[in-house]
């Protein structure tokens, strides 16, 4: 909306695999968890790569599987998505008002003792939900919406996104090693 009055701005709505841009014409690409809600994420990627000219830059985020966190964290994720699944399942307006709630009752304060933590000088990198200390309560509702409300969630570690990344054709693929995991900037070959 804030670009609507640009004429060199268009906006498209359709599918990675019906996509009308012509092929090798962007200059940069990203994804920022899109993908991962996909039924195959891999032939996603590899339609994205497509678009993109050589040596194109491509921004990703995929959901990751917590390969790096500890035994507890990974238990608390397998509780959060056994209520995802129930969730899901509901009519639209009682799932909206449901992760509302979360946001509300879990994602705001879990976040805002991360802060205060962080604040007192302790780090707070194992605290589940920490990332969104700094960020404002809008963010914390679209991702509990998104979070919660999606039938279809994969996951996958850094080597699944390294590898299905080189099979689609992008190389020197440099991930951050800092939350949000695996977020990784990759180039089309």
């Amino acid at each position: 909306l804030n670009l609507r009055s640009f004429e060199n701005v268009k906006y498209f709505k359709q599918t990675t695999d019906s996509c009308t841009l012509q092929k090798g014409s962007q200059d940069f690409g990203y994804c920022l968890g899109v993908l991962h809600h996909i039924p195959n994420t891999e032939e996603g990627l590899k339609d994205c790569a497509k678009l993109l000219k050589s040596g194109a830059p491509f921004l990703l985020y995929l959901y990751y599987n917590f390969e790096n966190r500890p035994g507890w964290f990974r238990f608390l994720w397998g509780v959060s998505d056994f209520c995802r699944k129930m969730i899901c399942r509901l009519p639209r307006s009682l799932k909206k008002m449901i992760c509302e709630m979360v946001a509300v009752i879990v994602y705001f304060p879990i976040a805002r003792i991360a802060y205060l933590f962080e604040k007192f000088g302790f780090s707070v990198s194992h605290i589940p939900l920490s990332d969104y200390r700094n960020k404002p309560f809008y963010q914390m509702r679209n991702d509990a919406l998104d979070r919660f409300g999606t039938r279809l969630e994969q996951r996958f570690s850094k080597s699944d996104i390294k590898n299905m990344l080189e099979r689609a054709k992008f190389e020197n693929i440099r991930f951050s090693e800092e939350a949000p995991y695996w977020c990784c900037v990759a180039f089309k070959k």
